[in-house]
Order: structure tokens, then C-alpha cells, then sequence
């Protein structure tokens, strides 16, 4: 059989393609982006990104309903926007295999906060596969399906950001066809209403149960014994392969199924052992299951309840409960030089946030690359909570502002990929007990993609490229639904961008900007470079200031100060260096 080296997220892209999956979708979040884009390579099965989680999640359940084998996928907060289908979901007996593919985010390396999602499966009466390598996230994702056919409910498979990322070696099988059972009518099963739901509480709570009977000598729950231990370490996920880089004298039991736990089987090895130790990221939640049942067992006793588990903590924690003897391993150096995230070189946001921040804006902020606009460099936003939050927030500050007789501007940041995922409603309910005395300024950021997570296509890039079949002018749409100041500006032209934000910004009543420039790093945007003349600039650092990355301070051969100098290699020629210094220091090459 052929091996390839894949990642997590490959593999289980892989993994459905095997198992005959036929309809996959996913909004676009880190650690969980490239699965989609790797079933977008298969010919024999239709994989989109939906416009969010919402939407992606009810094409799957489409695609199942109809009998197809069908996964959707997402990072952990994205179900929080898919909430609301998925706990009525998990009341059908589907008919075609379903997977909900979670990409957890212990440390948050990517993420807003850290949720841990087996709490929301437990909640919705779902199975979890927990995954720790590559070789596991393919097969794991052929059993979930396997399983979701054959206990008629949906099925969760979870994977943390490292496993998601991190690379192995899979072993490639051919794809078995599974032609989907197609729709028919069936009362009640589809239709989540009383008194069909009363039924279906009772049989989600039978197939947890069945679950449960399946997991006490299923093949993915691994049991290691150490002849002599008197303690037992409960393992799942990658925290298995950390414990295992430590060969300690312990018995470790993996379940491949975190929920739910066979009962039974605990039951029977805390007859066996002395102690039980739960090593698990985030929430105690084996402890907890473990704790009810009336098994003794330690856990986040001796763990943070937050980040990673990573193979000195597990030492340090092991050792701190007596279970073995030595020195606390120190935490591992970080060999990289630490770099903050940045705007691109040539990015158009940049601008946008030079002008408010010299504006002394309060700026309420929303989720996507413009984030970055809350750290010290730029100090350009001061918020950042949810996808398409800033709308809804941006009135309630208003509101609030002119209960306190506060007539201060306020003014709102959102991408158009957050536009079209969840702002588009909050625009909407911008015109419900509108108070022409109300200060907004709303900034659409319109830079033809999903730039945060790679640069996926959203709702309106099909107007800046030919591959993209999706083209909704957002000034259009806005203006239908009732919005009467809305304008395009380009903010590569400096002088008119500053004009309008600040010429809104002193207006009552709302107002919409859109910005126009595509995204340099998607779309390739590169023009002849600029050069800084040491005889001409000042030393200023009005050009440092705007944050770009070629930018910096040098000195230069016969000048006693440091004058700034721009990187050609670099630099993509976007002008606003050039347009925002004040003596005409900054050339564009190649101009006299």
C-alpha cells in the first residue's frame, strides 16, 4: 500500500474521500482551513465553503438527509454560530453518515478563547472521536461515519490545532462508493416538532447508551499495561503521544472515544488500580464523567485547566502527584525570535487605520486580519469580540452615548468577509429606532477575500476575479435595504481617505465607507518599489509610523542622524509611505 507524509488535516480530507463521502462544507477558520481545500481536490464529491458555519453546517445536513455520506467543518467557536440547527440535528436518526469535524484550541494560538467542544457534543447527545495523529484522523473519520450510519445520529470528530497541523505517515486505501439511500418521506423523522421531539429525547438517550456498550472493547480504546504499575493514566488525543515520549513505569488507557465513556470498563480497571490519573486539555471532562459514575480519579489537581498539554507538563504534573521521582522539567526555549503579527507589506488596511488613529477615533473592532489593528504598533481599534459583532456593539455604544449626552463619533471596522458571515443583519437592524442624532461611522473593509485564514473567496470577490462565481456589490446590497450614505473610496488615495472618514466621522446620523483595494498577498499586488532620499527626508518617522514592514530607520554613509530606508525587497510600491511624508522624501523608482 502507498504511504504519504500528511498532515492531520489532510488525512482526514483523505479519510472521507475513502469512505465515499460525497458533501462536505466549512467556513474557513484556523486550525481547520486546509481540510476543505484538500476536498476541493477530489473530482468524485462536492466540497464548498459556505458563507458561515450556519450555512455550512445546514448543506451537510442536506447532503445527509438526502442518504450521502456528509461532513461539515469548523473551528470551535464556529459552533457557536451553528448552534442553533445542530441541537435540533442531533434529534434525527440521520440516514447518510454526518460529521461534525471541530478544530479545538487549547492555548489559543489563533482563537478569541479556548472552548473545549466535547461539552457541546455531550450537550447535544453526540459521539466523540478524538484523534491524535494523522494515521488515526483518516481512519477515525471512516469509523465516524460508519458509526453515524449505524446508530442513525450525527457524530463529532475532534482534533486540536496541533494535530490538525502537525504531520505523519498514512497509509493510502482506495475509495469504497457509497451511494447515497436518497429521500424519502418518513413521518416525523425529519420534522422536529411535538410530538415527534418527545420521541426523539428518548432514542438520542438509548443510542448514547448503545454507544456506550460499543465502547468498552472497541478497537480505537487502547489499553497499555506495565506489569507492577498501580496507577492508571487516561490519555486521549495527542495527550497520549506526549505521555508516551516519556516511557514512565504507568498504565495508560487511550480512548479513541471521548464520549461516551463505557462506564462499565472504568469500572472495572479502577478495580484493578490503585489510582487514576485524567490527563486532558481544557475542561476535566473524563474526570467529571468518571467522578459522577463513582470512580475515584485525579485530574486537574495536578493540570492547568487551560493551553496545552505538552510533554513537560505532563512530567511536572505526574511528578507533583507522587506518581514519579525526579526534577521538574523546565519549559522548552522557543528557539524562533519572537515576531508580533503585522499588516502584509502593500496592505490596504494599513492606511485606513493610520487615518484613525491620527483621528483619535474610538474604533469598536470585529474579527479578520484588521484584528491586528488593537496591538500597541498600530493601536488602531479598541475591541474585538466576534464575527459581525462590532455592528450591534457600535449602536449599543451609540445608544448608550446619547443617554450620557456623549456626542462623540463612533466608528465601526468590519471585513467583508465578517460582512457577508454575520454583519449583514446587524446593518439591518441598524435602521430599527433610528435617532438621526446618533454618531456612526461604519468601515466595510472590502478587500475581495477571506484574508485572515489564507485568503478564501467570499460573497463579493467574483467582482475582482474571474474565479470566483459569487459578485454582491456590498454598496448595492446596503442601499436595497434601506441605507442612504454609503460610498467607495480607494485608501491607497491617502488624501481623499482621510477627508471622508473625518468628514463622517463629524456627522450625525450613519454613515457607511467602503474601502476598495484588493488584498496584496491573495491577489499578488506588486508595483515598482519606493526609495527614500537621505538628502531630502527629515528623520521624522511619519513613514515608520504607518507600520509597514519594509519600513525602518538607517543610517546612511556622511548623515550624522538615522533617516528611514525602505526594504526594495519587500516593498510592493502601495504608496502611503510616500503619500503621508511630509517634506517628499519617498520615490516611487524609476520617477525623478
Amino acid at each position: 500500500m502507498e504511504k504519504k507524509i500528511m498532515t492531520g488535516n489532510e488525512a482526514i480530507a483523505r479519510g472521507f474521500w475513502e469512505a465515499g463521502g460525497q458533501i462536505a462544507a466549512s467556513y474557513p477558520g484556523s486550525p481547520t482551513v486546509e481540510l476543505m481545500e484538500d476536498l476541493m481536490k477530489y473530482d468524485d464529491l462536492y466540497a464548498e465553503f459556505s458563507v458561515n458555519e450556519k450555512v455550512a453546517l445546514e448543506v451537510a445536513i442536506g447532503g445527509s438527509v438526502y442518504g450521502a455520506r456528509s461532513m461539515v467543518s469548523m473551528k470551535h467557536v464556529g459552533i457557536n454560530i451553528a448552534m442553533d440547527p445542530l441541537m435540533t440535528f442531533t434529534q434525527v436518526r440521520t440516514n447518510g453518515g454526518f460529521l461534525l469535524m471541530v478544530g479545538d484550541d487549547p492555548g489559543m494560538a489563533s482563537s478569541q478563547n479556548e472552548q473545549d467542544s466535547r461539552s457541546i457534543a455531550k450537550f447535544a447527545n453526540m459521539f466523540v472521536l478524538n484523534p491524535g495523529t494523522s494515521q488515526e484522523a483518516k481512519d477515525f473519520t471512516k469509523l465516524g461515519l460508519e458509526l453515524s450510519e449505524e446508530y442513525e445520529c450525527p457524530g463529532m470528530l475532534l482534533m486540536a490545532s496541533r494535530a490538525c497541523h502537525g504531520r505523519g505517515i498514512v497509509t493510502l486505501e482506495e475509495r469504497e462508493e457509497h451511494k447515497a439511500k436518497e429521500f424519502a418521506y418518513d413521518e416525523g423523522r425529519y420534522t422536529m416538532l411535538p410530538p415527534f421531539t418527545f420521541e426523539a429525547q428518548y432514542r438520542m438517550r438509548d443510542r448514547i447508551e448503545k454507544l456506550a456498550e460499543y465502547a468498552y472493547d472497541a478497537e480505537i480504546n487502547t489499553l497499555e499495561e506495565v506489569e507492577g504499575s498501580k496507577v492508571l493514566v487516561i490519555a486521549p488525543g495527542m495527550v497520549y503521544d506526549n505521555l508516551k515520549e516519556l516511557e514512565l513505569p504507568v498504565s495508560i488507557y487511550k480512548p479513541g472515544m471521548v464520549y461516551p465513556l463505557s462506564i462499565k470498563r472504568m469500572k472495572e480497571l479502577s478495580e484493578t488500580y490503585e489510582r487514576i490519573i485524567v490527563i486532558e486539555e481544557m475542561l476535566p471532562m473524563i474526570e467529571n464523567e468518571l467522578t459522577l459514575a463513582g470512580i475515584a480519579c485525579e485530574g486537574k489537581k495536578w493540570f492547568s485547566f487551560t493551553g496545552e498539554m505538552l510533554t513537560e507538563d505532563i512530567y511536572n504534573g505526574l511528578l507533583e502527584a507522587g506518581v514519579i521521582e525526579g526534577e521538574p522539567l523546565e519549559e522548552r526555549e522557543n528557539p524562533a525570535v519572537p515576531r508580533p503579527p503585522m499588516f502584509c507589506a502593500g496592505c490596504p488596511h494599513r492606511p485606513v487605520f493610520d487615518v484613525l488613529k491620527k483621528a483619535k477615533a474610538q474604533v469598536i473592532g470585529d474579527i479578520g486580519c484588521y484584528t491586528m489593528s488593537v496591538l500597541p504598533a498600530i493601536n488602531g481599534s479598541m475591541t474585538s469580540i466576534s464575527m459581525g459583532a462590532t455592528v450591534g456593539m457600535t449602536k449599543g455604544v451609540a445608544k448608550a452615548k446619547r443617554i450620557a449626552g456623549d456626542d462623540t463619533p463612533t466608528v465601526s471596522v468590519i471585513g467583508d468577509g465578517t460582512f457577508f458571515h454575520s454583519g449583514m443583519t446587524g446593518f439591518l437592524n441598524l435602521l430599527h429606532n433610528v435617532d438621526p442624532e446618533d454618531n456612526m461611522t461604519f468601515l466595510i473593509l472590502d478587500n475581495a477575500a477571506t484574508a485572515m485564514t489564507g485568503g478564501q473567496p467570499n460573497a463579493s470577490s467574483g467582482l475582482y476575479n474571474d474565479k470566483d462565481d459569487i459578485q454582491v456589490p456590498i454598496q448595492q446590497l446596503l442601499e436595497v435595504i434601506g441605507h442612504d450614505r454609503v460610498q467607495q473610496v480607494d485608501q491607497f488615495n491617502y488624501k481623499e481617505l482621510k477627508e471622508v472618514i473625518t468628514g463622517e466621522m463629524k456627522k450625525p446620523g450613519i454613515s457607511v465607507i467602503i474601502t476598495t483595494r484588493p488584498c496584496a498577498l491573495k491577489y499578488k499586488i506588486k508595483e515598482p518599489n519606493f526609495y527614500v532620499d537621505p538628502e531630502v527626508c527629515i528623520g521624522c518617522r511619519t513613514c515608520v509610523k504607518t507600520v509597514c514592514p519594509p519600513i525602518r530607520m538607517k543610517e546612511y554613509e556622511g548623515f550624522d542622524k538615522k533617516k528611514s530606508f525602505i526594504d526594495p525587497d519587500m516593498c510592493v510600491g502601495c504608496s502611503v509611505c510616500s503619500q503621508v511624508c511630509p517634506v517628499g522624501a519617498i520615490k516611487r523608482r524609476g520617477e525623478f
